[in-house]
């Protein structure tokens, strides 16, 4: 069972590691589609990872209660075993010799209403008695023994005698100075990644670049319809939206098509590096319907004098 728990651990783990390293990769690339992909595999994960917590303490929450449930029993038990025999109430009923004929002598100072009206009263004690002894006494002698429970000693396994079993369970010092400089270490690098990714997904102006033309190379894939029109139509549609994706303007941007689906976009003037990076992850993140795009390569041209 510990096996299996820790199987699901490490690999909840690793897969939440993996889709949060590729949810930051994803938004400092500024390919959205895949970073909402990332992130809900990430959810999912976690999600997991709870549930699988969550069945694992509600486990050992029932071991618990059936160990506590189990040494209430114990103790009942020895209660039941330990308590005297029931004394009977009703000795002046019974006889002192059945042989003898005075054996009954006890009973000869009653009159016979009396008598009969004294058992029939006895009787009726008597099944009151039963019937009280047979519905209070387990719960009473239950409750009680749950409370004993607690001062009794643990249950003593043959692996480990109760004698070489610490009173006070060892510090763990190793684990608190683990926890504690992962804290810290937790604490010192969400500054640092919080300002990177900030960073890298900004959106503020940057200062115009020396050269005066951008350019892209990218190929576009269809799927279903591969014919030139449709290719052309998709590769149009894509540009135009990621386009609009840059801080600067472009509106001196052309898109030219070459062999095998390529296509090379001329944007004058020249793009900050920060829009480059934008522009080259709208078009690899394509969201337009059975479309998928792949940059060949981006540079800067026409140096200015």
């Amino acid at each position: 069972m510990k096996a299996i728990r820790l199987v699901g651990y490490t690999f909840g783990g690793l897969s939440a590691v993996y889709a949060g390293y590729y949810t930051v990769l994803y938004l400092t690339r500024w390919e959205w589609q895949r970073a909402l992909i990332s992130a809900a595999l990430l959810i999912v994960v976690e999600v997991f990872l709870a549930t699988v917590l969550l069945l694992t303490r509600f486990s050992r929450l029932e071991d618990r209660i059936e160990q506590s449930d189990a040494r209430v029993e114990e103790v009942r038990q020895r209660l039941e075993q330990t308590r005297a025999p029931a004394l009977n109430r009703f000795n002046w009923l019974s006889s002192t010799d059945l042989t003898e004929l005075n054996g009954t002598h006890r009973t000869f100072v009653f009159v016979p209403v009396l008598m009969v009206a004294g058992a029939a009263l006895s009787g009726i004690a008597m099944v009151i008695q039963k019937v009280a002894g047979a519905t209070g006494r387990p719960g009473a002698e239950r409750r009680l023994a749950g409370r004993l429970a607690a001062l009794t000693a643990p249950p003593v396994t043959a692996a480990v005698p109760l004698e070489t079993r610490p009173a006070v369970p060892p510090a763990r010092n190793g684990r608190k100075a683990l926890a504690v400089a992962t804290g810290v270490g937790g604490l010192l690098l969400v500054p640092l990644l919080w300002s990177a990714l900030a960073d890298a997904t900004q959106t503020r102006p940057e200062r115009a670049p020396e050269a005066a033309v951008t350019t892209m190379v990218f190929r576009v894939e269809t799927y279903g319809d591969q014919s030139d029109q449709a290719v052309q139509l998709a590769a149009t549609d894509l540009w135009e939206t990621c386009q609009r994706s840059t801080a600067a303007t472009n509106d001196n941007a052309t898109l030219n098509r070459m062999d095998d689906g390529v296509y090379t976009a001329v944007i004058r003037p020249a793009l900050p590096p920060h829009d480059v990076m934008r522009l080259r992850g709208c078009l690899q993140d394509a969201n337009t319907n059975r479309t998928s795009a792949v940059v060949l390569g981006e540079g800067q041209a026409e140096r200015r004098s």
